[in-house]
């Protein structure tokens, strides 16, 4: 996982290099950007040292070569290849600079190019940051979907007293930690996770499939992986790269998946069934390829194994299982009768017939349904958004459990002889 560290020319420029320490302690790789001012602070080889990788300071190539496409447009490459920016310290020249929309050098010009999550934690004199033209900017960016850590207040390198001081390394880290999806809510759960669609074999040449191209569920094993939750992976047909540090088990037809479910159903803690599982198959597998001249088949269909159903009423206690609703028409009534048939935890259901839900995009637009009748629609977000928001309705729904199972089944006699105005 790569992000960017921009460091402005302000004095707790040095910070930095603990900030980048805290990042990569978390495994993540960090491309450093300095400002010119910054150099006055901290040289390019203290931060190239640290992060193993060059430390980008200006928009050309340095050393008086000639300037070259590849470090003309080094800044969109950059961009494009993070996953979050934080800039730290962010100096009051900075945010007027990012405010205005400005680009005249590469870690402004890396801000504009961007679409990743950016985090500014300012550092200035006190003055300077309750000065009004300071207060406008922060608001215009935080207006933007920029998110500020307020500096901390205390002794200031100018020898004043006040709000300006950097944010600690430990906030300014934590918040790079949920802006990548990285916290520690699911540690000690062992994640099943299904993903992408079956094929079942009609002759040597031809199968029945579906348009399931596994995005959901490669982005549910991820975001598990990112909350330090240990994760298996089974997954069907999915021209998809699986996710770092993942266990993955690959199968094709529905058997295969119901197979390799059973395998783990017992270390499994949570089950996020987000496969596209074939619902029938053909009764008999031709043994040669059918041929065009011999007419158009009739195919008789037979219905695959319910995986979803089986996991769910064989289930241990504790054991958290989530579904998925793929439908055309009524939605939330077809989800909601699944929920119940199936006596789920929790189902996530989307139309896929609306524009940015469903195959083969990588946003989604989903209702998640709980067993108590609540809903929660949420907006077209990315499916890597998506995840997360399931995930933390997982999470939600293991601390109710860990609360029911922490309250008494009920008053014994002796208990209630202990409550004030009680009968024996």
């Amino acid at each position: 996982m790569r992000v960017a560290l921009g460091v402005a020319g302000g004095i707790a420029a040095y910070k930095a290099a603990e900030l980048l320490r805290r990042l990569q302690d978390r495994g993540l790789e960090v491309q450093v950007v300095m400002t010119e001012a910054a150099r006055e602070f901290v040289t390019p080889l203290t931060f190239a040292s640290l992060s193993g990788n060059k430390v980008i300071t200006g928009m050309f190539a340095e050393g008086g070569g000639e300037p070259n496409l590849a470090s003309a447009i080094e800044h969109i490459a950059v961009a494009q290849n993070i996953e979050a920016l934080v800039i730290a310290p962010a100096t009051a020249n900075l945010l007027a600079k990012l405010a205005a929309g400005l680009a005249d050098d590469f870690l402004t010009t890396l801000c504009l190019a961007t679409k990743a999550p950016i985090i500014l934690a300012p550092a200035m004199n006190v003055n300077m940051w309750e000065h009004p033209a300071t207060r406008l900017n922060v608001e215009t960016l935080r207006q933007r979907g920029v998110q500020i850590l307020e500096p901390d207040e205390g002794y200031l390198a100018c020898g004043m007293s006040g709000a300006g001081r950097l944010a600690s390394v430990e906030a300014i880290a934590q918040a790079m930690f949920v802006a990548l999806g990285l916290q520690d809510d699911l540690q000690g759960e062992t994640v099943l996770v299904t993903a992408g669609r079956t094929e079942e074999p009609l002759d040597p040449c031809r199968f029945l499939s579906n348009r399931s191209s596994g995005k959901m569920g490669y982005a549910l094993a991820e975001a598990a992986r990112r909350r330090s939750a240990r994760v298996i992976l089974i997954s069907g047909r999915a021209s998809l790269e699986p996710p770092a540090s993942v266990a993955i088990e690959r199968v094709r037809s529905g058997e295969e998946m119901a197979r390799a479910v059973e395998k783990h159903r017992e270390e499994a803690t949570v089950f996020l069934m987000a496969a596209a599982v074939a619902d029938f198959r053909p009764a008999q597998v031709e043994s040669a390829k059918l041929k065009r001249q011999a007419g158009a088949p009739v195919l008789k269909l037979e219905p695959t194994t319910d995986i979803l159903g089986a996991v769910a009423r064989r289930r241990k206690p504790g054991q958290l299982v989530v579904g998925f609703a793929a439908e055309t028409e009524n939605v939330l009534q077809n989800a909601a009768a699944k929920l119940r048939a199936k006596r789920l935890d929790l189902v996530v259901a989307n139309d896929v017939t609306q524009e940015g839900a469903g195959f083969e995009v990588d946003t989604n637009i989903v209702t998640l349904l709980f067993p108590g009748g609540r809903r929660v629609a949420l907006e077209k977000m990315s499916k890597r958004e998506v995840a997360h928001r399931i995930l933390d309705a997982v999470v939600e729904l293991r601390s109710e459990c860990a609360a029911e199972q922490a309250r008494p089944a009920a008053w014994s006699s002796k208990q209630l002889r202990k409550i004030p105005g009680t009968r024996k």
